[in-house]
């Protein structure tokens, strides 16, 4: 059944799951979730013009002839993008780690494009759905592609890297994220190697953090090209003077990025070493990591007419929210204020790691700081020296009250903390 789904796959102008983007002449796979039922919208996609489309509910398989009724949609989807990665004769960069993978992406997308025709995750597109959405964008045109995977669940790395087959990977790091869905750091670092062990499997290349001892000493029996500040690194980067934004030195080369924080040094590393091993040009490299911008409340820097915001509200996690804090109490600058929002996902671990980060503040004596959302807000009684709020949104009505200018402002937390929402009152 895969075989002739592909022979529809290779006709068709791509996939999807979604009727609202849905181009005429895509595969459109119905996929279904607690809280939704994806085969509702079967005959509305072949209204919009879907080639065929893939649904797993016999209630709504009413074209025989354009519908395709199977057990299972995602995982169909998800056979199918195998079956379309063991076609492809090109290199697959696997991606992942705990901090870092997505800025690691864009990075490295911007080195290899410059050089070659590329595909690779778009957005945040690294779950079991992502990957093979992403996977099914590479096609005969392109020179390689970058896959970006996430996990938040032991063994979900493994299921990802057996949809993908990477060739070539990178872990940026392995630290305490997600440890409600883990359990452990241990579980945690299981799910993270199997990337190694994917490409082990394949005889593939992986590029090692020279400077991290818990990889390097879980690739050994790898072939590896290794990059980071030591003397050791096959690929070698220096930091330069502290900034706000990551200004590093690379061979002869002093490269000023758009980034914030000096930990993105090693995200830039990686893109370095795997453009070196793909034999790009020097210049191009540094053109390619200088002319990046961020996006998405990652490592952004904003300057408004009031105040200049590190917008890194993206997510966050124990090891991340402490990089941050590190690096901008470092900043050289008079005034700075941090809005920090609670790491989610946390389980067991909530209360600690977050008193963890109040300690922090208090030994860091920002100007200024605003703490949101529930998990910080259970200790507001015994920081009187912070300002704790529920929402981001009582946090915004206290800021245009107050009004706040000439400071740089660090914003850091999870996504479901909408620390986005300031930024119009704070720029």
């Amino acid at each position: 059944m895969i075989e002739t789904l592909y022979e529809q796959f290779i006709e068709s102008s791509g996939v999807s799951t979604d009727t609202r983007s849905l181009q005429r002449g895509e595969l459109f796979f119905c996929l279904s979730g607690e809280s939704f039922n994806g085969n509702k919208f079967a005959l509305q996609a072949l209204e919009k013009g879907a080639r065929i489309v893939v649904l797993d509910d016999e209630k709504y398989f009413t074209n025989q002839s354009r519908m395709i009724l199977v057990e299972d949609s995602l995982k169909t989807m998800q056979e199918l993008a195998s079956f379309h990665r063991d076609k492809l004769d090109i290199p697959v960069i696997g991606i992942t780690g705990t901090n870092g993978k997505t800025t690691t992406k864009e990075l490295l997308a911007a080195v290899l494009s410059s050089h070659f025709n590329i595909s690779y995750t778009k957005g945040n597109l690294n779950n079991h759905i992502g990957v093979p959405l992403s996977l099914l964008k590479v096609n005969a045109k392109h020179d390689m592609a970058i896959i970006e995977m996430g996990a938040n669940h032991l063994g979900e790395i493994a299921e990802l890297c057996d949809i993908c087959k990477p060739n070539l990977g990178v872990i940026t790091n392995i630290g305490h994220a997600h440890l409600e869905g883990f359990g452990s750091y241990q579980n945690i670092k299981t799910t993270k190697l199997a990337l190694y062990r994917a490409v082990e499997k394949v005889k593939g290349c992986v590029f090692v953090n020279a400077d991290d001892e818990v990889l390097m000493d879980s690739s050994t029996a790898l072939r590896r090209n290794t990059y980071g500040i030591g003397s050791s690194s096959q690929t070698q980067v220096e930091l330069s003077a502290s900034n706000v934004s990551l200004v590093f030195e690379w061979n002869e080369f002093k490269i000023e990025t758009h980034l914030f924080g000096n930990y993105n040094l090693y995200n830039a590393a990686a893109a370095i070493a795997i453009g070196e091993y793909f034999k790009i040009p020097q210049e191009k490299i540094v053109h390619a990591l200088e002319s990046y911008m961020p996006s998405n409340n990652r490592s952004q820097i904003e300057k408004g007419e009031n105040n200049e915001l590190i917008m890194d509200a993206y997510n966050a996690n124990p090891d991340s929210m402490k990089g941050a804090l590190q690096f901008f109490k470092n900043v050289d600058f008079p005034n700075k204020m941090v809005v920090l929002g609670d790491m989610l996902e946390l389980g067991e671990f909530e209360e600690v790691e977050h008193l963890k980060v109040l300690n922090d503040l208090i030994e860091y004596s920002f100007d200024i700081a605003l703490l949101v959302g529930d998990a910080f807000l259970q200790f507001e009684a015994d920081y009187p020296e912070f300002n704790f709020f529920k929402t981001s949104e009582e946090a915004k009505q206290y800021l245009m009250i107050q009004g706040v200018k000439s400071y740089k402002i660090l914003l850091k937390g999870s996504r479901g903390i909408k620390l986005e929402v300031l930024k119009e009152v704070l720029l």
